[in-house]
């Protein structure tokens, strides 16, 4: 890992339909660019600590809050109603406008968790624009995935999961996920305490699933009810729609649109969340890849965000 890096520009990008993506610029303005791509759906670019993992001599680095979240705008937590345009394949334009926004040719890049599956599609649509890939708890968003984070899961935290589930207020027929995701999409004033209650039992569970890692400490809830609620509302839209990528746009079915690019996939052994079999299923669709399972982790620890630093000082 690098040293700490503050951006040397900051800026918010006017999208045509009206949304704005907030950008920072950070590390050396002529050197290689590369994109970072942040988890959630709805993480956000938080504290700024993914500029760490790369050279600030070598590369140009651009990190943006994705469509939605963070700091740019409209927030889906505070808009509901603005989730209809809201989906991967609108998310891959709005990087096509951050890059011509920066003049970038192509670029490297880094994502981890929703973020691998964002940088894996978005490679997938625009292959001519991706240099290499450097993914991090890998993810594919498949409905498989989001079955075993909402619904499988609950073999391994049975009493965790049967308050998850008995607080999603799910119809008959209706998957756990599609319960909190129409829930959390209510555009009604009135809904908000409603939708305030299925996002702190959405983030509980999320806690749960990710505490496996053997560093892992219980963290201080979330005080700021607004982040809580857009992190809920944004992760539920995707994964009840497989993050968007089904209908032609699964990613292994399109594997070798990218097969030619440098790829490396890090994943720990105890994650739970993205386990290990998914890096695996990408590996072997993917022969040039480099994959790393690192023993004695979980989701994202520190020695797979060292290892992504290597890639990443490899390239």
């Amino acid at each position: 890992m690098h040293p700490p890096l503050q951006p040397f520009e900051t800026g918010r990008l006017t999208l045509p339909d009206g949304a704005r993506l907030y950008w920072e610029a950070s590390g050396n303005r002529t050197g290689v660019p590369a994109l970072y791509l942040h988890g959630g759906p709805g993480g956000g670019l938080r504290g700024g600590a993914y500029r760490r993992q790369f050279d600030p001599a070598k590369y140009l680095i651009i990190g943006f809050d994705q469509r939605g979240c963070g700091r740019s705008t409209p927030d889906a937590g505070k808009h509901p109603e603005t989730l209809a345009a809201n989906n991967t394949p609108q998310l891959w334009d709005d990087i096509e406008h951050l890059r011509r926004h920066f003049g970038v040719e192509r670029w490297v890049l880094h994502g981890v968790s929703w973020g691998a599956s964002l940088a894996l599609s978005y490679a997938q649509a625009h292959p001519q624009r991706a240099a290499a890939l450097v993914l991090a708890a890998v993810t594919m968003t498949t409905r498989e995935e989001v079955e075993w984070i909402t619904q499988d899961m609950g073999r391994i935290f049975p009493e965790a999961w049967e308050a998850f589930e008995a607080a999603s207020g799910r119809r008959p027929g209706e998957r756990i996920v599609e319960a909190y995701a129409r829930r959390l999409a209510n555009p009604d004033p009135a809904a908000r305490e409603d939708r305030l209650a299925a996002a702190a039992a959405w983030n509980e569970w999320e806690a749960t699933h990710i505490s496996l890692d053997p560093r892992w400490t219980p963290e201080v809830k979330v005080t700021d009810s607004n982040k809580a609620l857009t992190f809920a509302t944004l992760v539920t839209h995707y994964w009840a729609a497989s993050g968007f990528l089904t209908g032609g746009l699964e990613i292994l079915a399109n594997m070798d649109k990218i097969s030619h690019l440098p790829g490396v996939l890090i994943t720990g052994r105890h994650d739970v969340s993205d386990p290990a079999w998914v890096a695996w299923r990408l590996h072997r669709a993917w022969p040039g890849s480099v994959l790393h399972i690192v023993d004695g982790e979980g989701h994202g620890g520190p020695r797979a965000m060292d290892l992504a630093a290597q890639a990443l000082d490899r390239l």
